[in-house]
């Protein structure tokens, strides 16, 4: 509770710093983890599926990636299901899903980028209001005889802009690691297509090849 008081000296300002702070949090806390999951569940499924298609198991792959769902299975299934149409069209049809997946994965991290750049700001607009008041000490005619009035007013304006710094520096550390768990799950996405086009291509040609000896 010290702490809080301690803090709400900075002034007015420090109130939408605490929105600021709050909205980083929650957005980090939920992004991190459903990033995650995303993350370590889409390389088991990749293997899982790639397995079953080296089985012959069709059929159990797409019933695995209905019950698993996400980003990566989406590229997986649509991968499958249209496997009749040539590597080109389904290399595009592919790059659609993952472009249409892409922005659920950012889901809330311009809120972060927003407060990257708005905090140190607001914390400044904290300080120099705060100066300014302190600094009004000197106009009256007891504020000279008075410096550890305005000393403490000086120190209790620089909260602000400590409160927003703090935010922003905590804030820019969570935004580039969820930015870069979102770069690596669209590349996951992208080695699980790949992958998958080149098992379907395999077993295709292995396909072909057993009917011709089987013709002969």
């Amino acid at each position: 509770m010290n702490g809080v008081a301690f803090l709400l000296k900075g002034g007015p300002v420090m109130w939408p710093l605490f929105l600021c702070a709050i909205i980083s949090v929650t957005v980090m806390i939920e992004r991190y983890f459903a990033l995650r999951s995303i993350l370590r569940g889409g390389r088991g499924l990749r293997l899982q599926v790639r397995s079953s298609l080296s089985k012959g198991r069709m059929r159990a792959a797409l019933d695995l990636l209905a019950v698993r769902g996400g980003p990566i299975a989406r590229v997986l299934t649509t991968a499958l299901e249209y496997r009749e149409l040539g590597r080109p069209a389904l290399e595009n049809l592919i790059t659609e899903v993952a472009m249409e997946e892409t922005p659920g994965l950012s889901r809330g991290l311009n809120w972060l980028d927003t407060i990257i750049t708005i905090a140190p700001l607001l914390g400044l607009l904290g300080t120099v209001t705060g100066m300014i008041a302190a600094f009004q000490v000197v106009a009256v005619s007891t504020g000279l005889s008075a410096p550890t009035e305005i000393t403490g007013g000086v120190a209790e304006a620089l909260i602000a802009t400590a409160t927003g710094l703090a935010i922003a520096i905590t804030t820019l550390v969570g935004y580039n690691h969820l930015t870069e768990q979102v770069r690596r799950i669209v590349a996951e996405m992208e080695m699980a297509a790949t992958q998958i086009i080149n098992d379907l291509e395999l077993r295709g040609a292995t396909e072909e090849r057993i009917h011709e000896t089987a013709g002969v």
